[in-house]
């Protein structure tokens, strides 16, 4: 189904919205490269500064298919995103389209004029619910969306394309206004709300309240583009709610020209995404309704309590936390620890029974765990990521700096015929030793040889690959966790002696809604960690978990 887009002819009149799964560039030129069912890629809002967003939680999800987000404009700055930008490979049936904020209508032009050179056309995010002071603060009042339109389009030659809100009792007139104003084309819609999601008697979102998408806002987003489409006379990206071809062929009758599919890609691999909507296109075709079967209704965010019974601390900055209960998590899966007021973080368990998890103070979450008190409640959700499964001949190898013994131990542990190689600045700084020499041969090493080889872990690997056998070196699968220098260095040493299909990594990417939707854990190659790892393939095979 091409369509004709602002001058380009379009392979698909399909889009992912703004903030969802495309909102880092190795993301971006994935989707350009392999997955052209979506014709439209829209970026993540992009403002005048860098911009850190709000504390995880960031999503939370209130009924299957249905969520509250909060993630707070996080943006890396308008001048950051030209030159991210500007390192795509656009091809030439496929249409970039940035989204761009500001909190005034200087700070929109300024923004436009950066990015309108790296872009196909401007999505002005006059609609966000939950961020003070932007989007949807504009959004409701028609002679602001008509001058922040009008001073945009007079600044770029590109098209641009205003974003509704719809907590407005009238989206036609700010439908209108935007047309006055010069609007190219119009989004309808972004998030409704704010909304609010507690558990355990706390708000979920660290921001307290978010944008409600999902499934239940279907309705809403066909209502506000029929109403746009009768105000505006003009091409609209009608989202919200859709998951399905019906919901795509409404979105259509409704007057949409292009249809966004957004929060029904929560928890959805990179290959199951290529393969929905591949199926996608070829229900419009078709006249069928088959695509909607890949949505991950079962994802479960739910928050269950765990009680801290021990906090033993390692070092300065390293701690071992121990609570009151096993957790059901296969190798290679992680969890999120939240505690209300404080935050959430990704782990990997440590042990599983009793659940023990290892912390490194490298910001405000990890640094409060340190003296955590025993007695304390917290609460777990998952697990998420998808578990190993190395070959029954296989023999494991595992290497882990920092805190990545954590994913590996019970990886060693159920497998069995496994050598761990652990690595540390010093030996103050290791830990769980004496319970990996218990289920595999364990090698260490320092920086200063305080313990151990003296010198990087990974010097100690090659050695010890060097002294194998090459029939022995046939049966290795690599699985290594920790810092991306390290894990880089541990890559390049395997490489020498082994496959890349027998190297899996996971590297300490920064990590926020776990189900793959708002593109933090983005890999240079595009694979997010969340949803396609947390243990990437060396080659780039994407996983199917299924």
């Amino acid at each position: 189904m091409t369509i004709d887009f602002f001058g380009k002819t379009l392979t698909s009149p399909l889009t992912i919205p703004s903030g969802i799964v495309t909102t880092a560039t190795p993301i971006i030129q994935y989707f350009f490269d392999h997955v052209p069912q979506v014709g439209v890629i829209t970026t993540k809002s992009i403002g005048p500064q860098p911009r850190a967003g709000y504390r995880e939680p960031v999503l939370s999800q209130y009924a299957p298919g249905c969520f509250v987000n909060a993630v707070g404009l996080t943006n890396p700055g308008a001048e950051r995103s030209v030159e991210l930008l500007g390192e795509l490979e656009v091809p030439a049936d496929r249409f970039l389209l940035t989204s761009i904020f500001g909190g005034s209508v200087e700070e929109f032009v300024a923004v436009a004029r950066l990015l309108a050179p790296v872009s196909d056309g401007l999505e002005l995010n006059l609609s966000c619910p939950h961020a003070q002071g932007y989007g949807m603060a504009m959004g409701q009042d028609p002679d602001m969306v008509r001058e922040i339109t009008a001073a945009v389009k007079a600044a770029v030659d590109i098209p641009v394309i205003p974003k509704l809100t719809p907590n407005t009792p009238d989206i036609a007139a700010i439908a209108a206004a935007a047309v006055a104003g010069g609007a190219d084309g119009l989004c309808a819609i972004n998030t409704v709300g704010p909304g609010y999601t507690s558990a355990h008697g706390h708000p979920v979102l660290s921001n307290g309240e978010g944008g409600i998408s999902g499934k239940g806002v279907l309705p809403t987003g066909l209502k506000c583009v029929r109403e746009a489409a009768a105000a505006a006379g003009c091409p609209i990206i009608g989202c919200g709610g859709a998951s399905s071809a019906d919901d795509v062929r409404a979105y259509l009758d409704a007057g949409a020209s292009v249809v966004g599919i957004g929060s029904a890609l929560v928890g959805l691999t990179t290959q199951q995404i290529g393969a929905y909507f591949r199926d996608l296109e070829a229900d419009l075709d078709g006249g069928d309704n088959a695509a909607e079967g890949h949505i991950r209704y079962d994802v479960d965010m739910r928050f269950r309590p765990v009680t801290l019974v021990s906090n033993e601390r390692v070092c300065e900055d390293i701690t071992l936390l121990t609570f009151d209960r096993g957790i059901d998590i296969e190798p290679g899966e992680f969890i999120y620890l939240w505690i209300p007021g404080l935050g959430e973080k990704p782990f990997s368990a440590l042990c599983d029974d009793p659940f023990t998890l290892v912390s490194i103070a490298v910001g405000e979450f990890t640094g409060a765990l340190l003296d955590l008190a025993p007695g304390t409640e917290a609460y777990v959700r998952g697990p998420h990521g998808i578990p190993v499964s190395p070959p029954q001949d296989a023999k494991i190898v595992c290497v882990a700096g920092g805190t990545g013994l954590a994913a590996v131990y019970q990886l060693a542990r159920d497998y069995g015929d496994a050598e761990v190689f652990a690595g540390a600045r010093s030996a103050d700084r290791l830990y769980y030793l004496e319970q990996c020499r218990q289920i595999a041969a364990v090698h260490v090493a320092t920086d200063d040889g305080s313990e151990g080889y003296r010198g990087v872990v990974t010097e100690l690997l090659r050695e010890y690959l060097a002294a194998l056998p090459a029939a022995e070196r046939d049966r290795l699968v690599f699985y290594n966790c920790g810092p991306a220098p390290m894990v880089h260095a541990a890559e390049a040493v395997q490489r020498e002696f082994c496959a890349p299909s027998r190297i899996f990594s996971a590297i300490d990417y920064l990590t926020k809604c776990g189900v793959g939707i708002c593109g933090a854990c983005a890999a240079p190659d595009g694979r997010r960690l969340c949803v396609d790892g947390p243990f990437l393939a060396a080659d780039g095979a994407v996983t199917d978990p299924t």
